[in-house]
C-alpha cells in the first residue's frame, strides 16, 4: 500500500498568511493563521506592508502548522507558494528589501518603476518571498500582473525594448521566470531555521493569488464562473488569449501553465467591508460573523430600504467614489446595515457577471463561490436569490490554499496532470438553489441598486473637488 504524501500549502492573501499541510486527497491535517498588520501610507498614494511582514506571518504560520501536524515528515514532498497579486518589492544587491513591500494599493504598482540606486532587483512578492524560502531569484511568470515587461503569450519576459522602457525595469532587475508547478528552489538552511521547513525541500511555483484560487476551487470549463469573496471581490471563468475590449472584463495568467482566465470587475475592499463592519460593532466582545449572519436573516431582503455603496477604496478608473450607506429613516440598526453591505456584494457582482456574459457571449450555468464569505449560508442564499442561479461552495473553502497544494503535487509528480490533481483533491459542497420568493423580491431591488451611480457620481465628483480646493 502506498503511504500517504503531504505537501506544505503556503497561501499569503491581503489580510492575512495561511498555511496548510494537506495530503494527495486534499484532506488538511494542520493548518495555521497570521494576521497581516495593518498597511502604512508614509506619504500620499504610497501603501506598504510594514517591516518585513509578509516574511514574519510566513514564519510564524509555518511553525504552527508544522506543530500540529502529527503526521510523517518525512512524506512532506514539497512547497507550494502563493502571495498576493499586483504588489512590488525593491531589493538591494543581497536580495533585502530596500523598503517595505509595495501593497497592490500603492500607485506605484501601476505605473513605471522610477530609478534609485539603491535598488538592484525589482520583483513580485512571489519573487521577493520565493528568494527568502530559496536564496534563489526566481519567480513565477503567472504573478506578473500589472506593469512588467512581459510576454503574455510565450510566457516569458518580452524581447520588445519597448516594453521595458515603458515599465521603467532592466532585464538584469528582474528575476528569472518559472511556470507554474516548476521548482523555484530548496529551502536553505536559513529558511528552514526561520520557518521550520525542511532544509532541501522543493519549493514550487503557482500563479497570482486569484489565479490559484481558481485552480482549487476547480474551475475548469466556460460554462462555469467562480466568485471569489475575498478582500479584493472578483468573478472569474476560464479563457484563452484573446483580448477583450470592455472595462468589466480582462485577462489574467492561469495557475496552469499557458492556461488563462477571464476576470471580472469588482469590489476593491468587498469582505474587508464585512470585516470593518464587524470589528466596529466587536468592541472586545468577539462578535462573529454568524452572530451578524442570525440577525441578518431576520431582515427582509433589501434591509427595509437601506442601501450599501462598497466604493470603500474607489475604483481607478473612478477615484472620486466613496463608500456610502443610504436610506436610513428610523427603522434600521445594525444588522440591516450588515445585510446591506452583503447585499451590495451580490447586487454589485451581478452586475459584473452580467457584463462578463454579454462581452463573452456566454451563459454561466454554474456558479461556485470561494473565499471566506462562502461560510455564511446567508451569504450563499443572497448571491443565489440575487444571481438566479444555483451557487456552490467547496468542502475546503480556502480555496487559495488548494490551489498552492496543487501546484506542488502536481510538481512533485504525485499526479501526472492538472485535471488528475484538482479531480483528487477538490470535493464540492452544498448548493443553494435559487428561493423564488428572494429572486422575485431582489428584482426591483437590483433595478434601484443600478441607479445609484448615476445620482451619486456627481454628488461624490463635487465633493471630491470642494477636498481638493
Amino acid at each position: 500500500m502506498t503511504r500517504r504524501r503531504y505537501v506544505v500549502a503556503i497561501d499569503g492573501g491581503s489580510q492575512s498568511t495561511k498555511v496548510l499541510i494537506v495530503d494527495e486527497n486534499g484532506v488538511v491535517h494542520s493548518s495555521a493563521q497570521r494576521r497581516l498588520k495593518p498597511t502604512e501610507s508614509p506619504s500620499p498614494g504610497h501603501v506598504v506592508h510594514p517591516g518585513d511582514d509578509l516574511w514574519d506571518s510566513i514564519v510564524d504560520a509555518c511553525h504552527e502548522a508544522l506543530a500540529g501536524f502529527t503526521g510523517d515528515r518525512s512524506r512532506i514532498v514539497g512547497v507550494g507558494l502563493c502571495t498576493i497579486r499586483f504588489c512590488r518589492a525593491l531589493l538591494d544587491e543581497h536580495g533585502q528589501l530596500v523598503e517595505p513591500v509595495l501593497s497592490w494599493m500603492d500607485v506605484r504598482v501601476s505605473r513605471a518603476h522610477v530609478h534609485d540606486p539603491r535598488v538592484r532587483y525589482v520583483t513580485t512578492s512571489s519573487g521577493y518571498l520565493g528568494h527568502r524560502l530559496t536564496g534563489r531569484f526566481v519567480d513565477t511568470v503567472a504573478n506578473l500582473q500589472g506593469v512588467w515587461p512581459v510576454d503574455e503569450e510565450n510566457w516569458g519576459w518580452s524581447t520588445d525594448p519597448e516594453a521595458y522602457e515603458r515599465t521603467g525595469m532592466m532585464r538584469e532587475q528582474l528575476f528569472d521566470l518559472v511556470l507554474p508547478g516548476a521548482p523555484l528552489g530548496t529551502i536553505t538552511a536559513d529558511a528552514a531555521a526561520a520557518t521550520g521547513l525542511p532544509a532541501g525541500l522543493t519549493v514550487y511555483a503557482t500563479a497570482n493569488d486569484k489565479a490559484v484560487e481558481a485552480l482549487g476551487s476547480g474551475l475548469r470549463d466556460e460554462d462555469t464562473v467562480l466568485l471569489s469573496l475575498g478582500t479584493y471581490i472578483a468573478a472569474m471563468t476560464t479563457g484563452s488569449l484573446v483580448s477583450v475590449e470592455h472595462d468589466d472584463v480582462w485577462m489574467n495568467f492561469a495557475s496552469e501553465p499557458h492556461r488563462f482566465l477571464y476576470e471580472s470587475g469588482g469590489i476593491r475592499r468587498g469582505m474587508w467591508t464585512v470585516s470593518w463592519w464587524r470589528e466596529l460593532l466587536d468592541n472586545g466582545t468577539g462578535l462573529t460573523d454568524d452572530e451578524l449572519g442570525r440577525g441578518a436573516r431576520a431582515v427582509a431582503p433589501g434591509s427595509d430600504g437601506l442601501f450599501a455603496v462598497l466604493d470603500w477604496l474607489a475604483p481607478g478608473d473612478a477615484p472620486y467614489r466613496r463608500g456610502a450607506l443610504i436610506g436610513f429613516d428610523g427603522r434600521q440598526g445594525r444588522f440591516h446595515i450588515y445585510r446591506a453591505i452583503l447585499e451590495g456584494i451580490a447586487l454589485t457582482m451581478r452586475r459584473h457577471i452580467d457584463a462578463m456574459e454579454e462581452t463573452l457571449g456566454r451563459r454561466f450555468e454554474h456558479v461556485i463561490v470561494s473565499g471566506g464569505g462562502s461560510r455564511s449560508d446567508l451569504v450563499m442564499w443572497i448571491l443565489a436569490a440575487v444571481l438566479e442561479r444555483p451557487v456552490r461552495r467547496n468542502r475546503l473553502t480556502d480555496a487559495a490554499g488548494m490551489g498552492s497544494a496543487i501546484c506542488a503535487l502536481v510538481g512533485a509528480g504525485v499526479y501526472p496532470d492538472w485535471d488528475a490533481a484538482v479531480a483528487a483533491t477538490v470535493h464540492p459542497g452544498e448548493t443553494w438553489d435559487v428561493d423564488p420568493h428572494g429572486a422575485l423580491a431582489y428584482r426591483p431591488i437590483r433595478d434601484a441598486y443600478a441607479l445609484l451611480p448615476v445620482h451619486l457620481d456627481p454628488l461624490f465628483q463635487e465633493l471630491d473637488t470642494i477636498a481638493c480646493r
